[in-house]
């Protein structure tokens, strides 16, 4: 189940739901970000009491690239393999680095994940709070599904509360009260401005990819917004699927 809310009222949800199904029997998600390339690197070095500007320069060898683990970097970083090669200090520093990488660094709460329990949740997983004082799982959201516990994802998205925003602003100032459910789907002044690209803080039409695609389309109907949202994914289309 994946639900979006305003960004400033995704709280009260959460408190309805507590309110509903009772405070022992929901919880939000724990999550953990893990040890990247860069982080290992440095803080092995603070660890080993190295001085920052040679544990920095080191780190910064790494290429920016997303997702890049320390023996990718090896291969792509000329620079990086010379220091690891001739200097005793890169190399101590990059193996012990290369054993930490990837590994949990802290934990968070999960952007949108909240599980409700048919019975008290201390039952059936460990919990903990947060110094804030939510309660949350100790168990990320792929073992909490794997025991069978309903998960939803209660998001918070600002652009719901542009919107919401935007339609008072518009009642306070025009007179205007604007209803969602009926707005015309075929208004050709709309349509126009997407054939332009004028999607800057339009939500999923925004990027410069999906600009660059609207102006080549020119969409003149609803569905042909349906499809182009759907079949354009960069991450599929980057890595040649």
């Amino acid at each position: 189940i994946d639900i979006d809310f305003c960004f400033e009222k995704r709280d009260r949800v959460i408190e309805y739901i507590v309110n509903r199904y009772g405070a022992d029997r929901v919880a939000q998600i724990i999550t953990f970000g893990t040890m990247a390339a860069r982080a290992a690197i440095r803080d092995v070095g603070r660890a080993l009491d190295i001085p920052y500007s040679d544990v920095d320069q080191l780190a910064k060898m790494i290429p920016a690239e997303l997702g890049v683990s320390i023996e990718r970097a090896l291969e792509i970083s000329p620079e990086l393999m010379q220091s690891y090669q001739n200097d005793t200090t890169a190399r101590k520093i990059i193996d012990m680095a290369r054993a930490v990488e990837g590994m949990p660094r802290h934990a968070s709460i999960h952007a949108a994940g909240v599980v409700i329990g048919k019975e008290p949740l201390t039952s059936i997983l460990p919990l903990q709070k947060t110094p804030e004082g939510n309660v949350v799982t100790q168990f990320t959201k792929e073992t909490v599904e794997d025991i069978g516990l309903l998960k939803m994802d209660i998001l918070g998205l600002r652009t719901l509360t542009v919107i919401d925003r935007a339609l008072e602003i518009i009642e306070k100032t025009r007179g205007i009260k604007i209803d969602l459910e009926n707005i015309p789907l075929d208004d050709s002044d709309v349509y126009e401005l997407l054939s332009q690209g004028n999607t800057i803080g339009v939500f999923q039409l925004e990027s410069d990819g999906l600009r660059r695609i609207l102006r080549e389309m020119k969409p003149t109907r609803f569905e042909d917004l349906i499809a182009v949202i759907a079949l354009y994914r960069p991450g599929p289309l980057g890595s040649g699927i």
